[in-house]
Order: structure tokens, then sequence, then C-alpha cells
């Protein structure tokens, strides 16, 4: 549209070009630059900081030899308003910081090349520069907006989802589980045992499967503004045998959702080794808060994990590592990286804040 206007607006004022063949070639430019820019822009792995350069300075050189295509005493510039093509593109890939720098490297070659500042000159470089900016507000305001949607879609997916699976295990899961507590109390001896663990799995389960019922009924609470002492909670597992937690002395109070979810990792690796190396191996959780992330470390003196383990649980359907431990991490925006070896086996989790 800028463009079929520069193009009409040269045609009319025609006789205002001291040499007509450059004022030609000027506005073949303007539409040779428009065809590539509109193909260019139009696939996002394009749209690469030389694009971008290479389209505001084809701006700037219009406006800068229109002196020497239409002679001194101008009243309106070769490009006119195409330039905000240039503009509109700082704006939105640089948001309001490269709509405003566009805006003045515009608005100054503009002014440079014009013996003398008139009203209406004044008020079209207004115009660019606030107008600049303020496109480039509205485009990071609009992908804030459409980022905080997706979170807000995603939420309520996983919620529905994990709802489902919820009712799953309730059915299939938490009926077994019940029955080898019943069967194991009945048989006693080794069996015994077996059923009280089936036992505090069935409580687990069923208190997993409550909060994530709640969460799907009311997505919109789920961590919300509630916060947890991720210190406190972590020093609830030393009722474990042959577990040892430390933690900074002062409260390290994080979202409640994150909290939880950091508490089941490190239960999950806990469990490991209760399963690998015995239920009473000693264990130590460390805790370190820094002001960006938080750090945690699990450690044992077993056996360590044998090259290839993991890697054949998890094609045998076994995910305890990569869904309880990893999957968890990840969807915090963390790390979890695992030493193993004859000195036991140690995981050390990064989650960094300030992200939820």
């Amino acid at each position: 549209m800028t463009l079929a206007n520069a193009v009409v607006l040269n045609l009319y004022r025609a006789d205002n070009f001291q040499r007509p063949v450059a004022g030609v070639v000027c506005v073949v430019v303007m539409v040779a630059w428009t065809a590539v820019a509109v193909w260019a822009y139009a696939a996002p792995r394009r749209r690469t900081v030389g694009l971008l350069v290479a389209d505001l300075a084809v701006a700037v050189a219009l406006l800068a030899v229109t002196p020497l295509v239409k002679g001194d005493g101008f009243n309106a510039t070769v490009p006119g308003f195409w330039v905000a093509g240039a503009l509109l593109a700082w704006a939105v890939r640089y948001r309001w910081v490269g709509g405003l720098l566009a805006a003045v490297v515009l608005s100054a070659t503009d002014l440079l090349v014009r013996e003398e500042i008139t009203q209406a000159n004044y008020g079209n470089v207004f115009l660019i520069v606030i107008g600049g900016p303020i496109v480039g507000f509205m485009c990071g305001s609009l992908q804030e907006m459409a980022a905080e949607r997706d979170r807000a879609e995603r939420t309520a997916a996983a919620a529905a989802e994990r709802a489902r699976l919820a009712r799953a295990v309730h059915d299939g899961v938490l009926q077994v589980l019940s029955l080898v507590q019943r069967r194991g109390a009945e048989l006693g001896g080794e069996a015994a045992e077996l059923g009280r663990l089936a036992g505090e799995q069935e409580s687990r389960l069923r208190t997993l499967i409550r909060t994530q019922e709640r969460t799907a009924e009311r997505p919109g609470e789920v961590g919300g503004d509630a916060v947890l002492d991720l210190a406190a909670e972590l020093g609830r597992l030393e009722s474990r045998a042959a577990v040892t937690v430390a933690a900074p002395a002062t409260p390290v109070e994080l979202p409640a959702d994150v909290v939880r979810e950091l508490c089941a990792v490190v239960g999950a690796c806990l469990d490991n080794v209760a399963v690998h190396v015995g239920p009473q191996a000693p264990a130590w959780v460390l805790l370190e808060a820094f002001a960006d992330r938080v750090e945690l470390s699990v450690r044992d003196e077993g056996p360590g994990i044998p090259a290839g383990r993991l890697e054949q649980a998890a094609a045998e359907g076994r995910l305890g590592v990569s869904e309880s431990i990893r999957g968890r991490v990840a969807d915090l925006g963390g790390t979890a990286t695992l030493s193993t070896g004859s000195f036991g086996t140690e995981w050390e989790i990064v989650v960094p804040l300030g992200r939820r």
C-alpha cells in the first residue's frame, strides 16, 4: 500500500524531478525492494538481522538521495511514507526499542537532507518517532498475551489428561495394590512386608489422585500465589530410614507446585536407592538456594548403575528415571545430571527461578 502511494505521488509530481531518470531508478528500486522484502519476511528463517539492516539502509538511502534527484528546496522526499515498511519491521522484530531506533534514524535522515524544516515536516517526523515505539510496544504486549493464552491452554489440557490418568489408575492399579495389601497380611511372612509396601504405595497414589482431581476441577487455582518452604518439605524425608537432609537454615520459599514436583523428584531418587541399594542404605540430600536457581543433590554409596541400564529400562517401559526424575525437572525448566560409578550414584538437579 505504501509502495502504491509512493509510485502514484511520484508520477503526479514528475515535474518536481531535476533528474527524471534518477527518479525512475528510485521508483524501480522501491518496487524491487518491496518484492524482495515481501518474499524475505514471509519465512521466519529469513528474518535475520541482515535483512532488517538492509531494509532500513534502503529506506535511508532513498531519503538521502532525494536532494540529488529533486534538487534543493524539495517539499516531499522520493520514498515518502514508503519508509514506514522498514520502521514497522524493526518495531515488530525488536519491540519498542527497535521501533524507536529505526524512527530516530529515519527522522534524522529526513531532517538532515532538508534546507529548512516546516511545520508539515515536523508533524511527519513526530508521527514516525512516536509511531515506531508504540507499534513495538503493542507487538510485545500481544506476544505476551499469546504466550499466556498458550500456557493456559496447556495447563487446562494437562489437567484434563491428569484427571483421565487418575481415573485409569484408580480403576486398575489401586485395586491391585489394595488386593496385594490384604493378601499379604493374610499370608504373613515376606508376603506381609510386600503387603505393607503395597499399602504405602496405595496411600501415596490416592493422595496424588485427589490432588490431580482438584487440579482438574480448579485449574486456575493450581499453584496460584501459594508458596511452600522447600527446605521444610525436604526435611520430612528424613523420616525415611538412613536419609540425611542438609538445607539452608532460612526458608526457601517457592511456588507450591514447584516444591511438590521437586519433592517428588527427590522421593523418586530415594525410592531407587531403597530398591537397588537397600532399604537401610544411607542417602544424602543437599539443598542450596541462590538468587536465580535452586540446586539439589541426592547421593548414595551403592554400587552405581551399570552402563546402559537406564536405556534398557526405558526400552522395557520402565520410565522411573526418564519421567519421574528427568521429566519432572525438564517440565520445571531445569536440568538433572547423573553421576554414577563405584563411588555410588549422585543426582545433580538445577532448577532456575522466576520463570513461572
